[in-house]
């Protein structure tokens, strides 16, 4: 039953009326129970026993299981239905001209049956599609014994030159598929790894020469593989001119697929906010909604929450805080498969009230952190976890809560200061003690030797490629310093660090 509520619960408003009436239309009976069912499962998270009695009150288990498996197979088939006929009508169109010729070959039709080939080699060279076009050059070379005029040699040099355009895009998704599994691990399981090296060796295995025949698929996955690259380096400023170009390339191009294309608009406007170009990053945000509303707000759903948690993130470092909480608090109940995105949102909003001195309500949505660590670090990584609980012992801190404090603060160091130490994040481990240091003699953090210890506690980057959320955590230590307001010390931080390149203290 989990498997139909999933599928159901993917379906846009538009997408599940349509979807009932294409069983409307499929049903021979006036009897049937599949619209019954459908609605249920997107109405209520009830148990399958419960949506069996409300379906056959004398408890008809077999019944209810075989309309289980239809409505299973029309969801699929529905879904496949829409797939065909909305993103991939470029390759269907394909598709038709190449099975339409085989036909006509088959009846000795062969000058139009090559005509036909001839339109899908165009439009599928247009498109960089190149498992169709070996479909086609397969199909030519097949019957070119019955055109004589045919320069076969001509044929088979394209065959040649599209079979390793294809096999670059191949190697290319393993080593994306490589990529994403280290970062898995990295992410969510805590290993150690050198990115960097790791990297490198893959791209030298797979024998990867980037060039302008890739098609939009793989050079989505190459901007992906280069943004993974530097959410793990925390290195932004690298990347933020290759996205821009590659995807001045990819604009050019004719056939861009829907969902990548959001994808990279999400790459680029997420890159530019971590390099705190907020004006940049909304204009770019403002593209991916364009995009988000075409195809019949197709991916609308699956975007949202991202683009909402990104757009609002911008609004805060902007010194635009009341419309970032508007927007997060219109959407942090919203129910959703993509459970990191709820975590990130409930996250963001916990620090925007905390920047907003709103410890009240940043301690209730703390209070809906019930989850263990291990289940937060499998459902949205360890750098979540990690940044839930140094926001945890801040906020007791604010709230006086003394007891947690000592309590968190032992819980930490215990959990992750061999982690943090392994990946080289001392400045971290660094952090936490000075906190602690607070703690104990809250009177001190405002004396020039507390100062000077800081100063001389830390290796800063300059500010331009400083992580913004590590700002964050030490504009809080600094407001404390300074006797200063905590969110007008986080803005002043950041707008220097988007003027000039300045050391942080």
């Amino acid at each position: 039953m989990i498997a139909i509520e999933s599928l159901a619960q993917l379906f846009s408003i538009e997408e599940q009326q349509q979807f009932v009436h294409f069983l409307e239309a499929k049903n021979k009976r006036n009897d049937s129970k599949n619209i019954q069912l459908f609605k249920l499962l997107l109405k209520a998270n009830l148990p399958s026993e419960e949506l069996c009695l409300k379906l056959y009150p004398s408890n008809n288990k077999a019944a209810y299981h075989a309309l289980r498996k239809r409505l299973m197979s029309s969801l699929v088939e529905f879904m496949a239905n829409v797939s065909l006929s909305g993103e991939n009508s470029v390759q269907m169109h394909i598709i038709k001209h190449l099975l339409a010729s085989r036909t006509l070959f088959f009846h000795n039709q062969f000058k139009l049956g090559y005509k036909l080939l001839d339109k899908a080699e165009s439009i599928a060279l247009e498109h960089n599609l190149f498992s169709l076009l070996s479909e086609i050059y397969h199909t030519k070379i097949q019957y070119a014994h019955h055109l004589p005029s045919l320069n076969l040699n001509e044929l088979m040099k394209k065959f040649e030159a599209n079979l390793k355009n294809k096999l670059l895009e191949d190697r290319l998704n393993i080593v994306y598929a490589k990529i994403r599994q280290a970062l898995n691990r990295v992410a969510y399981k805590g290993e150690v790894i050198d990115f960097q090296t790791l990297l490198e060796t893959i791209f030298k295995e797979q024998s990867i020469e980037i060039n302008n025949s890739l098609s939009f698929k793989s050079l989505y996955q190459l901007m992906a593989i280069v943004s993974i690259s530097a959410f793990v380096t925390n290195d932004y400023l690298q990347i933020e001119s290759f996205l821009i170009r590659t995807y001045s390339q990819l604009e050019k191009r004719k056939g861009k697929q829907l969902f990548y294309h959001i994808q990279v608009l999400y790459f680029i406007a997420n890159t530019l906010f971590r390099n705190k170009k907020f004006e940049l990053s909304q204009e770019y945000l403002e593209q991916m909604h364009q995009q988000m509303l075409l195809g019949r707000k197709k991916y609308y759903r699956s975007f949202k929450l991202k683009h909402h948690l990104l757009l609002a993130l911008n609004y805060n470092f902007s010194n635009w805080q009341e419309k970032a909480i508007e927007l997060l608090e219109s959407i942090k109940d919203a129910k959703h498969e993509d459970t990191e995105a709820i975590l990130d949102i409930h996250l963001s909003l916990m620090m925007f009230y905390f920047q907003n001195k709103d410890f009240k309500k940043a301690h209730g949505i703390l209070s809906k952190f019930y989850h263990t660590d291990k289940w937060y670090v499998d459902k949205a990584g360890i750098e979540w976890v990690i940044k839930k609980n140094l926001a945890e012992i801040l906020l007791h801190l604010e709230l006086n809560n003394i007891d947690l404090v000592e309590s968190r603060l032992k819980s930490f160091k215990r959990n992750h200061f061999r982690y943090l130490k392994q990946i080289n994040q001392d400045r971290a481990v660094t952090y936490v003690k000075l906190i602690e240091a607070y703690y104990k003699n809250p009177f001190d953090v405002t004396s020039d030797e507390f100062k000077e210890k800081v100063e001389n506690s830390f290796v800063w980057l300059d500010a331009k490629q400083e992580d913004i959320f590590v700002m964050s955590f030490y504009a809080w230590l600094k407001s404390k310093m300074e006797k200063a307001d905590l969110y007008e010390t986080t803005i002043k931080l950041v707008e220097k660090a988007r003027i000039k390149n300045v050391s942080l203290p």
